[in-house]
């Protein structure tokens, strides 16, 4: 569960910008700015995959982390203008998991903005969620900021309406992790058409957000971190002077910078995800990104689940994780550099054994 907060103006260079309790309540530190009208924070809270069991059973790890977040949410102060929902919350896209995690989510004070997943999409494309949730993609401005939301989880049509014999098989295929029969995700050219003449009407300095749940990158495509058309869609964000795009999907730390564009995974929680053994000797095929990283620690069974407190100063973001089972970790905007650092950054040379495997 992720806390943002947003100034203009240049924020004081402090490490204790943000702060937070190991145990409830949990407070959210904010320093006066020049503009203090234009100060605001927001939550972020994405992939729970809620999994139905049968009648009112559901697997208890995905809602309890759920229940946990909006209720450490609830506490946060200040208050977060609003929060935003990642998504996945079904893990199958039925309406008995999308109608538990709507009841679970109600519960959050204030107003809630919803991204959509392709667990949440591929049963019944996305029918059911636009009763619960409104748009697939819309775009807001709060305080000074553009925020875009976008569905970026759609696909070929001849993958979605051509290839299953029944919906639910190709939910099954699509939710299966590590599946050669999935299909690569894309926003596809009618959000693009939207996208392109909403951002015609906004100016050029404006900070621009936009969630999505894919990544709006092409980072792996055997795991489907990966949207087809990202280069695209980046293109029409690359005239503005301060992009920032968080997305959800991963379950784990990733951050990269293109061009004037920040990336920034949100963390699950569902679960971390785990590169399997299966796919031990796959960096060596993985496109080298604009950034090095480092991943969360896949022999922690919650590593990249956690607390994520992300502070936007004038449009970049400084990110602060507090994991579970492993070192809490910054990730830093460097402004002479300009791009995100992980200011803990292990050399090759000084990494353990496990991370070398992944």
């Amino acid at each position: 569960m992720n806390t943002i907060n947003n100034s203009r103006r240049n924020f004081i260079k402090t490490a204790g910008t943000l702060a937070i309790g190991t145990t409830l309540p949990i407070s959210l530190v904010e320093l006066a700015f020049a503009e203090s009208s234009q100060n605001f924070t927001f939550a972020y809270i994405s992939d729970a995959h809620i999994q139905h069991i049968k009648d009112n059973r559901f697997v208890r790890n995905w809602d309890r982390g759920l229940i946990r977040a909006v209720a450490e949410t609830n506490l946060l102060t200040p208050k977060p203008d609003f929060v935003i929902f990642g998504g996945d919350l079904a893990q199958l896209g039925s309406k008995p998991e999308l109608d538990h995690g709507a009841e679970i989510l109600s519960a959050l004070h204030g107003n809630v903005h919803y991204v959509m997943g392709e667990h949440d999409y591929y049963l019944d494309l996305g029918e059911y969620w636009g009763k619960l949730f409104g748009p697939q993609y819309y775009s807001f401005d709060h305080k000074g900021v553009h925020f875009v939301v976008l569905n970026s989880i759609k696909t070929y049509d001849d993958w979605t309406f051509k290839r299953w014999p029944t919906a639910e098989q190709r939910m099954l295929e699509m939710a299966d992790l590590d599946n050669p029969n999935g299909s690569p995700f894309m926003v596809g050219e009618e959000q693009r058409v939207w996208l392109k003449d909403d951002l015609d009407k906004i100016d050029k300095d404006t900070p621009v957000v936009v969630f999505s749940h894919s990544p709006l990158q092409k980072i792996y495509k055997g795991w489907n971190f990966w949207t087809e058309d990202a280069d695209q869609v980046q293109a029409l964000l690359q005239p503005f002077s301060k992009v920032s795009v968080i997305y959800g999907h991963v379950h784990q730390i990733q951050y990269n910078q293109i061009g004037n564009i920040s990336f920034n995974s949100v963390m699950a929680t569902a679960w971390p995800w785990p590169y399997p053994q299966a796919y031990a000797q796959a960096e060596q095929y993985l496109p080298k990104l604009t950034v090095p990283m480092n991943r969360a620690d896949p022999f922690f069974d919650r590593d990249a689940t956690g607390w994520q407190l992300i502070n936007m100063a004038n449009g970049n973001l400084d990110l602060n994780y507090t994991l579970y089972n492993n070192t809490s970790r910054i990730v830093r905007y460097n402004t002479d550099k300009k791009r995100p650092e992980d200011v803990a950054y292990q050399d090759e040379k000084a990494r353990i054994v496990p991370q070398t495997h992944y």
